[in-house]
């Protein structure tokens, strides 16, 4: 006893040591408790009312989630918004054409008329939140299975989201968090009017492609600005001309001080999705079986896209914010797998297993946690094939368009011809957008050879049963699509508009039902969706030890963790500007920030990833950097911090002691791509836009000072 208490004693004094103050993603309603003093040493000047606060305004008035899945925040008393490039893509892509290409040549509003509206873009302010726990946790009891926990915290959860909404004023969302042992609940507000004021061209938001991604130095312009508009009275209305800019309640103040070596910053942001209590059975599956399959599969569809949009700059546009999303977590999921090998992860995770697995069983604790490790354990070994070959179907339920569409349409349909006259006639009012919608923008030769190809590798590579329509035809095929996609296409009413529109106009079910693309789309859905009968049983023993496992380890001190783990809920990391050991291919003084001279020495004609314009070379020797220059007469591009952030943290504004705007988060370092999972504190930096880089894109690049005119400037050579 005494020698396991010493363990766990060197143990913890040892895991208590590698906590540092930037890690974490922390709740904003527990900075002054947990984290204020802390940041006060480091450097921050505001009070924890200043950053949050329910009745005044505050540094969170200034956050929005930009579009579900990244951060943004408001720049200006007039609605202006900042996020990233790479946030925008896809709306500057909707709204480019092969003639007015704003994606290859950016794009500067030089009024408000001028603004460009995509069709599908919103904002989301957080008002306020608040722990329900107690009344949540007070639902359910320990006899329950899962699913009738679930049932009975889902009946709660709608009770207090329709109690806050306001009578529909308000997105209301309670979350789970440390897996399911405490609830909150978070209230929005939203806005659906949202345009484009302005973009660089993509080779200077996108400078450095994917041979950049994820690495440091780096040299990218990843910005775009967008409005919020509002009606008269300031509040959240569908598009119109009458809508007029949101006037503000708060906005960040922009400093052209710049930024030096441990200099104060903090990140307020929308992290999508960190899994730092996962299990160390969970990494292991991860990075044998699922994260290979993922790299795999992608690889198949970017390799496909490129061709076809190499050839033609309209099918391009078509995918260009496809392929840019599954090219970013193909090299994520990659970097995954090297980082979380190369540190040991699983053996790290295992002792803190081993380590609870014995405190577990001690016989106060036995009852409750004592089987706790081995359900994790057999559950993941039961599921490692399975997580192998979800991951190959979903590689193709993402690349592939006519992988998930007819089943989509389909169902639609199928209700359609089954209906009377005036149902029809009612129907077709809600599915001809629909239809619209999906078949707006695809390359017909580009998704047969997708899908045939993603058929092919899924059927050969996985190890777990294949749904039947797929294994007879790999069978009788020896596995080569080709043919069967090639004939399914030719008699499938899916394969265009117009034959989905004859289908409406001569409804057939039988045709439906014999259709071979509609049949295939079917079954993988139903794959995706299949949730085995052998697997009920494990899935409810895992879902209850993970849970015990995280209340487990926060009771017995095991895990000095604080934070639950991310969840696109507001949290703010907060660190210092931090450089990485120095870097011959950075001509920066310090390795904590790059130059416009570096990004100028990666320069490649015509080359898809380090082009760049002729008016950024020519502009480039002048050295006119004006008052957005450092210290040194460089203008800084990109700079590092050791915030801990994650994916939907990209546009999360950077900000100083002060509460300045500083800069602009939009990557981190593949290194420390095992950050998910495990925070390496010598390893973790955020890469950030420096704002004096932005603005000086705005202004002397892009002569659109009108707009830099727009912000609150503070600091630097006024």
């Amino acid at each position: 006893m005494k020698k396991l208490l010493l363990s766990l004693t060197i143990f913890m004094m040892t895991f208590s040591l590698a906590i540092k103050a930037d890690e974490g993603m922390w709740f904003l309603m527990h900075i002054e408790r947990l984290n204020h003093r802390d940041m006060q040493k480091m450097g921050l000047q505001l009070t924890a009312e200043e950053i949050y606060s329910v009745n005044n305004r505050s540094l969170k008035d200034a956050i929005v989630q930009f579009n579900g899945g990244c951060t943004a925040s408001i720049v200006s008393d007039s609605g202006l918004v900042l996020t990233n490039h790479h946030c925008g893509y896809n709306a500057i892509a909707e709204l480019s054409t092969a003639d007015r290409n704003h994606l290859k040549n950016g794009y500067w509003a030089k009024s408000l008329d001028a603004e460009l509206k995509p069709e599908s873009l919103f904002v989301r302010f957080f008002v306020r939140m608040d722990d329900v726990s107690k009344r949540i946790l007070s639902q359910v009891d320990a006899t329950m299975s899962e699913k009738d926990r679930e049932a009975a915290i889902n009946r709660e959860i709608a009770k207090i989201e329709q109690e806050n909404n306001e009578g529909g004023k308000y997105t209301v969302s309670v979350r789970s968090f440390y897996q399911g042992n405490e609830f909150y609940y978070f209230v929005y507000e939203d806005y659906k009017d949202v345009r484009l004021v302005g973009t660089p061209p993509e080779s200077i938001g996108k400078y450095g492609g994917d041979t950049d991604n994820w690495e440091w130095p780096r040299h990218t312009g990843d910005f775009a600005l967008f409005r919020v508009y509002a009606d008269k009275d300031g509040n959240p209305a569908e598009y119109s001309t009458e809508n007029v800019p949101l006037k503000s309640k708060y906005h960040l103040p922009v400093s052209l001080d710049g930024v030096k070596e441990n200099d104060f910053a903090m990140i307020l942001g929308y992290p999508g999705r960190t899994n730092r209590w996962m299990p160390a059975q969970g990494v292991e599956q991860n990075v044998k079986f699922a994260y290979p399959a993922w790299v795999e599969g992608s690889k198949l569809s970017m390799d496909v896209m490129k061709k076809y949009m190499d050839s033609d700059e309209a099918i391009n546009l078509m995918y260009a914010s496809s392929y840019a999303s599954i090219a970013n977590y193909w090299k994520n999921r990659g970097g995954m797998i090297t980082a979380l090998t190369d540190h040991k992860t699983v053996a790290t995770k295992t002792k803190v297993e081993d380590a609870f697995n014995k405190w577990a069983n001690k016989k106060e604790n036995k009852a409750k946690y004592g089987n706790v490790i081995s359900d994790i354990n057999a559950y993941y070994k039961l599921t490692n094939d399975k997580a192998q070959h979800d991951n190959y179907l979903t590689g193709m339920l993402r690349g592939s368009k006519f992988a998930v569409l007819p089943s989509r349409i389909g169902s639609a349909l199928k209700q359609y011809a089954e209906s009377n006259e005036a149902a029809r006639e009612n129907m077709l009012s809600r599915l001809q957008p629909f239809i619209d919608a999906s078949y707006k923008d695809f390359h017909l030769p580009l998704e047969k050879e997708i899908l045939a190809k993603q058929l092919n590798l899924y059927a050969t590579k996985t190890n777990y049963p294949l749904p039947v329509m797929v294994k007879e035809i790999a069978d009788k095929n020896t596995n080569d699509f080709t043919a069967f996609v090639d004939s399914a296409f030719d008699a499938s009413i899916f394969s265009s508009k117009e034959n989905v529109q004859a289908f409406l106009e001569n409804p057939d079910l039988s045709k439906l039902e014999s259709d071979q693309l509609y049949k295939l789309s079917g079954e993988l859905l139903a794959k995706y969706r299949e949730q085995p009968e052998h697997l009920v049983k494990p899935e409810n023993n895992f879902q209850a030890a993970f849970r015990k496992l995280v209340a487990g380890l926060r009771e017995s001190k095991l895990s000095n963790i604080q934070y639950p783990d991310a969840n696109s809920t507001l949290r703010l990391s907060y660190g210092k500007v931090r450089a990485l050991p120095a870097d011959k291919r950075n001509d920066a003084a310090v390795n904590n920030y790059t130059t416009l001279k570096g990004m100028v020495a990666k320069y490649v004609p015509n080359d898809d990833e380090f082009d760049l314009p002729q008016d950024m070379l020519d502009i480039y020797e002048k050295k006119d950097y004006g008052r957005y220059a450092n210290e040194k007469g460089e203008l800084s591009v990109n700079f590092l911090s050791d915030n801990d952030i994650t994916g939907g943290n990209s546009g999360s504004p950077v900000i100083n002691g002060k509460g300045e705007l500083i800069g602009l988060a939009f990557d981190g370092n593949i290194e420390a791509m095992a950050g998910d999972v495990i925070f390496d504190s010598n390893l973790q930096r955020t890469i950030n836009v420096d704002i004096r880089y932005v603005l000086w894109l705005i202004d002397k690049y892009s002569n659109a000072k009108h707009i830099v005119d727009e912000l609150t400037i503070v600091g630097g050579k006024l």
